[in-house]
């Protein structure tokens, strides 16, 4: 990353860099209310929160929804850095409410406020100057890594704003996709956010070896009918016949992705599938960057 000339987050409880789940970027839609749209996410935010199968009652989101409103009025009426609002300032709203259920919330956030998990209560402190950036949430730990994913694509929507403003497209790559689609709420958002994007000039791009598990959501079809590229290469048995009857692969088409080799697979666009092969050469200073096979890495050093 760094010898592209890239920018890399760490976002962990060890880390000095911080990420502001509450950050408003005032061109966030050109069809919705900002406020609104940050609003859905603040929402997703804590549904991640309070946890549970039954996810928020109606009650809970219109106590959230009502403060959400409120915790932005100062900085609406002065958008400066410094009156940004953190999710110390929602708890404190919340905690003002006259409803039981608004003290159920403050208490489930309260952990993510004032407890050993308050990664996400500051402002952020990063500037985005570089046309590669990477954040990196895999030393979140498990408390945190849900509302990690949920909080980095919302900082990369409040980007490709930015970056559609400026007639930019935006490029965003999810490794170990399959995470994201394995809880109900970070799959929905996931969803929302990928639609959003191409809708946008966002060329998202999904990554996994976990191809059972990405194919077990009950969002993968919503991805798929919005996704033009798919790029297989060799697959456990298992998979392959996931992928065949959600793909409708053929067999003899399934039989580039049985048994083989590095650099070979199918290549899905629109309604056409083609094999290929793509031997990348490896005397090149790119795949020395790129490999991460031990044999290579041992003579690299």
């Amino acid at each position: 990353m760094r010898r592209l000339g890239g920018q890399v987050i760490d976002i962990s409880p060890t880390s000095n860099q911080y990420v502001n789940p509450m950050d408003l970027n005032l061109n966030y839609s050109e069809d919705d209310n900002p406020l609104s749209l940050k609003s859905d996410f603040i929402l997703s935010l804590m549904e991640l929160i309070v946890g549970g199968k039954a996810g928020l009652e109606p009650i809970e989101k219109t106590v959230i929804d009502r403060c959400v409103h409120m915790v932005y009025r100062d900085y609406l009426q002065d958008p400066r850095p410094e009156k940004m609002p953190v999710l110390g300032d929602l708890h404190q709203l919340l905690c003002q409410q006259p409803e039981p259920e608004a003290q159920r919330l403050a208490t489930a956030l309260e952990i993510y406020v004032t407890g050993s998990l308050n990664v996400f209560n500051h402002r952020t402190n990063v500037k985005i100057n570089s046309r590669i950036v990477c954040y990196i949430i895999k030393n979140l730990g498990k408390q945190l890594k849900k509302i990690g994913m949920q909080v980095v694509q919302d900082q990369v929507w409040g980007r490709v704003s930015e970056n559609r403003d400026a007639h930019k497209s935006t490029r965003l790559y999810i490794d170990e996709m399959h995470l994201l689609l394995r809880d109900e709420q970070t799959a929905a958002y996931t969803v929302e956010i990928w639609k959003r994007f191409r809708k946008w000039g966002g060329i998202p791009t999904g990554i996994t070896q976990n191809v059972k598990d990405l194919l077990s959501s009950a969002e993968i079809e919503n991805i798929f009918e919005n996704s033009d590229f798919i790029y297989m290469l060799n697959q456990a048995a298992g998979d392959r016949q996931i992928l065949a009857k959600q793909l409708n692969i053929s067999p003899r088409q399934l039989s580039y992705v049985t048994n083989s080799g590095p650099g070979e697979g199918l290549l899905f666009f629109g309604n056409v599938i083609i094999p290929f092969v793509d031997h990348f050469p490896k005397d090149t200073e790119l795949y020395q960057l790129l490999t991460t096979r031990p044999e290579d890495l041992t003579k690299e050093v």
